[in-house]
């Protein structure tokens, strides 16, 4: 860290504090992470045979992977954000190649948006990599670009798919690309031919998110038409499958002999229209163990953060835990989901949270409707933009008997100017800048709607969250606590916002929600 000024020397036997530090850096930490090093990530390279390294970029840039060697090894090319303007204009990254050798760092594009995810194709002829043209929208579906190594003009590879394209490799044969991407809660692997013709050779992927059941997964290609994933569905985390063309068989069963042994939670899917305006809203529904539609359940609203994510009949802990508490578990894709196009995901544009409350009260009705929840046995729960959600909720509605609001946004405010993105929030989600237009920030804060709040929330965050600050779920506790409104919050030691990355903190996490619902149960 540098330091400001100079300290006389000690006296003797005294010694001095630590010094002051100086920040000088829009993004000086980073969720975790904490606090960042002084530096920048860069190129280097190294004899297979081991020795010492070369540094190929410079420059007070950032510089990303993944890295692609040209065929003959004489050319490498990677991403990275070499502008002027780069720490408050993350976003506006570009493609780049640099000799193995050393020398000059050219650009390969030039143009407003991300640029990455390089790749070569197996000949060494044609770069594709993922991007879009950035106009300040708060989602973006990501396409596919493609050029000649030997030069010439980027070019998109245009689909009818309204969807954004997250994963991307070669097949083996040079002539195509295999892609991957979100759809209505599922992720498909599709084959996409450079005329712009996707055709989808599996739909089970999945099972990367543990604790909640987001649409998460990966997968790699290997020789012409070769390829493999991970797969998942509700009662079964990751295993690996593989597959040649349209035919692929899973080759593991890592967690057989701990969960065939357990009565797991069913998962059925439905939909519903908003009552705001019709759109369809996907959702699922998780049963107890046993369940008997004759019976009357409690009914436990689970919300999704990002808010442009999305969940899916992926398996997922925390479902499981809750339901088997007895819990019939709801979760859903409101509007600003992704996986159902840029139009559903931009109507929370400049508008977060808003209709997608809507959306979510509509999913609950229509569960009611079921006739098997006990409608005075209402709770809810998410974390992040969940938790954005569920602190909204409490502050519209006391429909539900306890809330647990994790790891959230409280005052658009506050968070926009402390939060570890700050170059991002402001420019991407709001029209203005918090001073030029203090009421957008005001009107879309949980904290706005504070004084209506009748419900017992718990707020849970963690102590080393950088995304949504600690300060954030204490603004919401004191608020409450000043109104006598019955509260708590519980504080993670370590965690991050990812706060349920280690087993016990997963636990634990679940343990204190199942606790406040149940101290405020009948």
């Amino acid at each position: 860290p540098t330091v400001m000024g100079e300290m006389p020397p000690a006296p003797k036997g005294a010694e001095w504090a630590d010094p002051p530090t100086v920040v000088e850096r829009s993004a000086f930490r980073f969720d975790g992470v904490g606090t960042l090093p002084l530096g920048y990530y860069h190129v280097f390279v190294v004899s297979a045979a081991g020795g010492a390294t070369r540094q190929l970029t410079g420059g007070d840039y950032h510089h990303a992977g993944p890295i692609a060697w040209s065929a003959d090894s004489s050319e490498l090319f990677f991403s990275g954000n070499r502008h002027e303007n780069a720490e408050l204009d993350p976003r506006n990254t570009e493609i780049y190649t640099v000799s193995a050798g050393g020398g000059e760092v050219r650009a390969l594009t030039d143009r407003q948006g991300p640029d990455g995810a390089v790749t070569i194709s197996p000949n060494g002829r044609m770069l594709a990599w993922l991007g879009y043209d950035d106009h300040q929208l708060s989602y973006n579906n990501q396409g596919v670009y493609v050029m000649e190594t030997a030069g010439g003009e980027p070019r998109e590879i245009k689909t009818r798919l309204d969807r954004s394209i997250s994963g991307l490799a070669w097949d083996g044969n040079s002539r195509s690309l295999f892609i991957s991407y979100e759809d209505q809660g599922l992720i498909r692997l599709a084959r996409l031919s450079m005329d712009g013709n996707v055709a989808v050779v599996a739909s089970d992927l999945g099972g990367l998110s543990l604790g909640r059941p987001y649409s998460a997964a990966g997968f790699s290609a290997g020789g012409p038409g070769v390829y493999a994933y991970t797969s998942g569905n509700t009662h079964q985390p990751a295993e690996l499958t593989v597959g040649r063309g349209s035919k692929s068989r899973q080759v593991t069963a890592l967690n057989a002999n701990s969960l065939e042994q357990l009565e797991l939670a069913e998962v059925k899917e439905f939909e519903v229209e908003s009552n705001h305006d019709g759109l369809q809203i996907q959702y699922w529904v998780a049963y107890p163990p046993g369940f008997d539609a004759q019976k009357q359940y409690p009914l436990l609203l689970e919300i999704h953060g990002g808010p442009f994510l999305a969940y899916g009949p992926h398996f997922a802990a925390e479902i499981q835990l809750f339901a088997a508490a007895g819990y019939v578990v709801v979760y859903a894709n409101p509007r600003g989901s992704s996986g159902y196009g840029a139009d559903f995901a931009l109507q929370i544009h400049h508008n977060y949270p808003s209709e997608d409350y809507d959306d979510l009260m509509s999913v609950v009705d229509d569960v009611i409707d079921g006739g098997y929840i006990d409608k005075d046995q209402l709770y809810v729960t998410g974390g992040s933009g969940g938790g954005v959600l569920t602190a909204w909720i409490v502050g519209s509605t006391d429909r539900f008997r306890a809330a647990v609001v994790a790891k959230p946004v409280i005052n658009w405010i506050s968070f926009a100017l402390s939060a570890d993105l700050p170059a991002f929030f402001s420019r991407y989600w709001f029209p203005a800048m918090p001073w030029e237009d203090p009421m957008a920030y005001w009107k879309r804060s949980p904290l706005s709607l504070a004084g209506n709040v009748t419900t017992p929330t718990m707020l849970l965050t963690g102590e080393e969250d950088w995304r949504t600050p600690m300060w954030e779920s204490e603004q919401f506790y004191q608020a409450l606590k000043l109104q006598g409104v019955d509260t708590a919050l519980v504080r993670v030691p370590g965690a991050s916002h990812s706060i349920a990355k280690r087993p016990s903190q997963l636990i634990a996490k679940v343990s204190a929600i199942l606790a406040w619902f149940d101290k405020y149960s009948e």
